[in-house]
């Protein structure tokens, strides 16, 4: 990732509306900036979320509050809570989120 033409900015993001996302169960609920080349979101996803696909696009994510399941197309799965971080490339391994507690993240892509 190259970050260029970016000046130096302050996000609230409470400040930031919320777009609806739905899943197969529950809903994702993302707050999105653009930088260039660069989005940059606070999602939060309510109890019982499952992704309605398999995601392709790299990330480097951030659980800021509760329980995110993520679940890789060869069946790894992977618990991530307060404080845990992965990061993935494009196009490297198909990936889906879930969560039966909620979760609150930050993502970078």
């Amino acid at each position: 990732m190259k970050i260029t033409e970016t000046p130096f900015g302050v996000t609230d993001w409470s400040d930031v509306e919320p777009q609806a996302h739905p899943g197969e169960t529950g809903t994702a609920f993302w707050r999105t900036r653009q930088f260039g080349d660069i989005r940059v979101r606070q999602v939060e996803y309510t109890p019982g979320y499952l992704a309605d696909h398999w995601c392709v696009k790299g990330h480097i994510l951030y659980v800021l509050e509760g329980e995110l399941h993520t679940e890789l197309e060869d069946g790894r799965r992977f618990v991530l809570t307060a404080g845990h971080s992965y990061q993935v490339a494009d196009a490297a391994e198909p990936h889906r989120s879930s969560t039966p507690v909620g979760a609150k993240l930050f993502i970078v892509d």
